[in-house]
């Protein structure tokens, strides 16, 4: 008997050696697996949470009716680059210098290093860890993503990407053999952890795939994990499957359709990696966080109603995004935040869900929102949230402070909008509330004078006009006497 017992015992012992892991958490409330999926320019009525008419967005909008959706989500900058640079490190781009998108053709700049992205801070605290897509913050090795705290790379370095391999690739190698070598980044290669892989999927479909890769990897460790899923889609070029786009037969314009056919592809790659969570057990103990990382482009087919304008611009469709969480058992389901929330509060938020502390020296310009999230208060109660666009000769800037948005265009004076109840931002109140708008204005002007130069532009030209225009100009930019 006790030789049959002991022989039992070893069966039982490989059986668990062998058997592959599913990582559970034994205290997940504290350290949950946090999916980060960013869509790119997607507008704020083009998912079917947020009002979509046309286009259909079926696991998108699965888990947005199962968790939470936000009505008054910030990014920090809207366009790409600088929305990327303060998700990832907590801080508003204009402190670090990474106010302008990289430059177009490559260099040798990027994020500084001095600043710990919120990647690394979770690989410090025992998070395995993953990025997906697109990049945009420094070419250079030091600034590569496996440099800034993640694990796994797969991706494209650069600003966006063509989606047809078939295409990309022909041209790629076009340009090689004619002895080029600063070829456009829309069409080179893609990489795994640095080194180039020959693509032969549409790219959405391929990122996707990457993701569950990662997710069927993460389940063998012994600890949870950070991907962050940084689609390209809708991002111009707007190419789409033609059985994606013949999902939509009542959409007759072409960018428009074109535009559904991509969104719907990016839906379809979601649903592929809940797919995966479920399969490995980890939905449970995946927090889900989906938005755009800034408002849609306009004239590229995106919808971003009602909000004003749209990709750039300081009025509310230019900044204010689509947006979700879902946890199951964590966060509400079938539930709307109506109060103001920005991306600048995942990176504290997150390490209060790791149970981790920030260290002291790493500034933060947002703030831990879970347990206001979780009571349905506003986590931003009295606080400034805001928004600096750079142009030629000018900035175009806003304010918001609980209801009031104050918002400065070009050369036109500052306005005020109750935005709360004025959503389209198409009654000045100023006249009103003279005080109110100043005040804000003047908060505004100090948390300017600690803005950094840019480190770089997007194209030369635009080093020049701020050299020749003496930017930043912000002696007009907060003016108030108009």
């Amino acid at each position: 008997m006790i030789k049959f017992n002991n022989i039992l015992v070893s069966l039982l012992a490989a059986i668990i050696l062998c058997a592959p892991v599913s990582y559970t958490h034994a205290n997940d409330t504290q350290k949950p697996n946090i999916l980060l999926i960013m869509a790119d320019d997607l507008g704020y009525a083009d998912v079917g949470f947020n009002g979509s008419k046309d286009i259909i967005t079926p696991n998108i909008d699965d888990l947005a009716n199962k968790g939470t959706s936000f009505s008054e989500a910030y990014v920090a900058h809207p366009f790409c680059g600088p929305s990327r640079a303060g998700l990832l490190t907590g801080r508003y781009p204009h402190k670090i210098g990474a106010q302008f998108n990289l430059p177009t053709r490559g260099s040798h700049l990027g994020v500084p290093t001095s600043e710990m992205f919120m990647s690394k801070f979770l690989q410090n605290n025992g998070y395995f860890t993953g990025a997906i897509g697109k990049w945009h913050l420094g070419d250079a090795p030091q600034y590569h993503p496996n440099q800034r705290g993640f694990d796994e790379y797969y991706g494209f370095l650069g600003g966006g990407h063509n989606y047809f391999p078939e295409q990309f690739a022909a041209a790629y190698k076009r340009q090689k053999e004619q002895g080029l070598s600063n070829i456009f980044e829309y069409i080179t290669p893609l990489e795994h952890n640095g080194k180039e892989v020959t693509e032969t999927e549409y790219i959405t479909d391929a990122l996707s795939r990457e993701a569950v890769t990662f997710v069927n990897k993460a389940v063998s460790k012994t600890q949870p994990f950070f991907l962050y899923l940084a689609y390209n889609a809708p991002h111009v070029p707007l190419e789409a499957k033609q059985e994606d786009m013949d999902m939509f037969p009542n959409i007759k314009d072409k960018k428009r359709k074109t535009y559904a056919g991509m969104v719907y592809a990016l839906d379809r790659g979601v649903g592929r990696v809940v797919d995966a969570l479920k399969k490995n057990g980890q939905l449970d103990n995946t927090l889900i966080v989906f938005l755009s990382d800034n408002g849609g482009k306009l004239s590229q087919g995106a919808n971003n109603d009602p909000l004003k304008a749209g990709k750039g611009s300081a009025q509310e469709g230019g900044f204010r995004v689509p947006m979700f969480f879902h946890w199951p058992n964590h966060v509400p389901s079938g539930q709307r935040f109506e109060h103001p929330v920005s991306s600048l509060d995942f990176y504290p938020t997150f390490a209060a869900l790791a149970g981790a502390e920030v260290p002291a020296d790493k500034q933060l310009d947002g703030k831990n929102m879970w347990e206001a999230f979780k009571a349905n208060k506003n986590p931003h109660q009295d606080d400034l949230i805001f928004l600096l666009r750079h142009r030629g000769g000018y900035s175009d800037a806003a304010v918001r402070r609980n209801q009031y948005k104050a918002l400065k265009i070009a050369d036109k004076p500052w306005q005020l909008f109750d935005i709360d109840n004025d959503i389209e931002e198409n009654h000045d109140i100023s006249a009103q509330h003279p005080l109110i708008l100043k005040d804000m204005v003047r908060e505004m002007e100090k948390w300017s004078w600690d803005n950094q130069q840019p480190l770089w532009f997007h194209e030369h030209y635009e080093g020049a006009h701020w050299r020749l225009n003496a930017m930043p100009r912000f002696e007009q930019t907060f003016k108030t006497d108009q």
